[in-house]
């Protein structure tokens, strides 16, 4: 393995950690209504627990009411039964097969704890991103240490790994500051 090899396979894994972090974003509830937020919510599907995009099709209706469409008959009980006993706080109402999902309004208080949970999943990112720095640089050492690279192009890989890492953190930075400004809109 090369000092660019390192450096690529750092990189790809700092985008992984950036995509595993918009995806947790995007869970984070705001005052308008998301499908994603119903992601985590599972459904009892004969005998097995199974994520509620594949028992039913999920949709916006207006910004602030999600519909959830079963694609069988007897579904209804049981998908709206776990959408209320879910910890996001909602109140599903069944209107025949559609049950609409209405997004309470959120409170200041609310909306300052779901703030923190981005900021914090904002330095979990972060601390994800520093691993993988420190995994790389241990990987140049490791090269040096084997007279495979000089200590110069050490210096130089750990630099340049460094200015990957800023700039991935930057990133982190940017999307965290724009989650709290959604949030923070009534």
């Amino acid at each position: 393995m090369t000092i660019a090899d390192i450096r690529t396979q750092a990189e790809a894994k700092m985008n992984q950690s950036i995509t595993a972090f918009q995806n947790n974003l995007s869970k984070i509830r705001t005052g308008r209504a998301n499908p994603a937020l119903l992601d985590s919510i599972h459904v009892e599907y004969y005998g097995s627990q199974v994520p509620l995009s594949q028992v039913a099709n999920v949709a916006l209706i207006d910004a602030r009411t999600i519909s959830v469409q079963p694609w069988e008959k007897g579904m209804g009980a049981k998908i709206e039964k776990a959408i209320r006993e879910s910890d996001l706080g909602l109140n599903p109402a069944s209107m025949g097969d559609l049950i609409r999902v209405p997004m309470p309004p959120m409170s200041e208080e609310r909306r300052k704890e779901m703030t923190k949970l981005a900021r914090n999943e904002g330095e979990n990112a972060k601390i994800a991103t520093r691993n993988l720095r420190r995994d790389a640089n241990e990987a140049v050492k490791k090269l040096v240490k084997e007279k495979l690279a000089s200590e110069d192009d050490q210096k130089r890989a750990e630099a340049e790994v460094q200015k990957i890492t800023d700039r991935f953190i930057a990133e982190i930075d940017k999307m965290v500051a724009a989650k709290e400004a959604e949030i923070m809109a009534v």
